[in-house]
């Protein structure tokens, strides 16, 4: 994509500078930041949950292993992770990283409630981690990557923080396969979401932009492609409810 002034990014189904579609994601997610499982609840049917749950059982995390957390600022995955790491009979090395600090303030109020005070909390870019070269063993990113400026940038530094032998594993709303379920959805997503983020949230025009932004977010085959384009392998998908969301593996060979 181009570095150029003028070039753009989606924002929903705007085009708007690219340089400044982070300060309008910043703004969706400083204003959603306490409401965070209630935004999935609404966008899912609180299916999220159990989708969490599965990427990580799939992830299957080792005491020992360094995990990097992506877009994860509210910790529900790296509190999956460690729970996931304790019951194999150790701690794994969790850092989360974030470039919302609304959202890793969250995070850090949800770790101190629940005593879990060993996962490092990390304000940075997806596109450009303040991470060292090949350091971690699991790369992970749930509901994070489609809203990001350039997703080809945050596969590429996917890669580059991975360890030879290390796994990407990323869970995001995608395509639906199913025609009359696909239909069902639409209805749901931009008629009933935005008025629900209204009457619950106080924010519906921030519930419309993350329903417009599953639909510009590339299809699972794309999705699929453009990792295998940033160097990563042995690319598997999952869908989830006919692909309501879907699962993204791959590893740094």
């Amino acid at each position: 994509m181009s570095n150029a002034p003028d070039a753009t990014a989606s924002f929903g189904y705007r085009e708007v500078p690219a340089s400044e579609k982070e300060r309008l994601v910043r703004k969706v997610f400083s204003s959603v930041a306490r409401r965070y499982d209630l935004m999935n609840d609404l966008m899912s049917g609180g299916l999220h949950r159990l989708w969490k749950d599965a990427m990580v059982e799939w992830l299957t995390p080792r005491p020992g292993w360094r995990v990097l957390d992506v877009a994860g600022g509210t910790g529900d995955i790296a509190f999956r992770i460690a729970a996931a790491a304790r019951s194999r009979g150790g701690e794994a090395d969790i850092t989360v990283c974030d470039i919302n600090q609304e959202m890793l303030a969250e995070g850090m109020r949800r770790a101190a409630q629940k005593g879990e005070g060993g996962i490092a909390w990390l304000c940075g870019d997806a596109e450009n981690m303040p991470v060292p070269d090949r350091c971690v063993d699991a790369y992970t990113i749930a509901f994070g990557i489609r809203n990001t400026t350039h997703i080809d940038r945050v596969l590429r530094e996917a890669h580059r923080v991975l360890k030879p032998g290390g796994r990407f594993l990323c869970l995001e709303f995608s395509r639906v396969e199913a025609p009359v379920l696909d239909a069902l959805y639409d209805r749901f997503s931009f008629s009933v979401l935005p008025r629900l983020g209204e009457a619950v949230a106080r924010d519906g025009e921030a519930y419309r932009y993350l329903a417009e932004s599953i639909r510009r977010f590339p299809p699972q085959a794309a999705f699929a492609r453009m990792i295998e384009k940033a160097g990563l392998g042995r690319v598997k998908v999952r869908n989830m409810m006919g692909g309501v969301a879907a699962l993204h593996s791959a590893w740094r060979l």
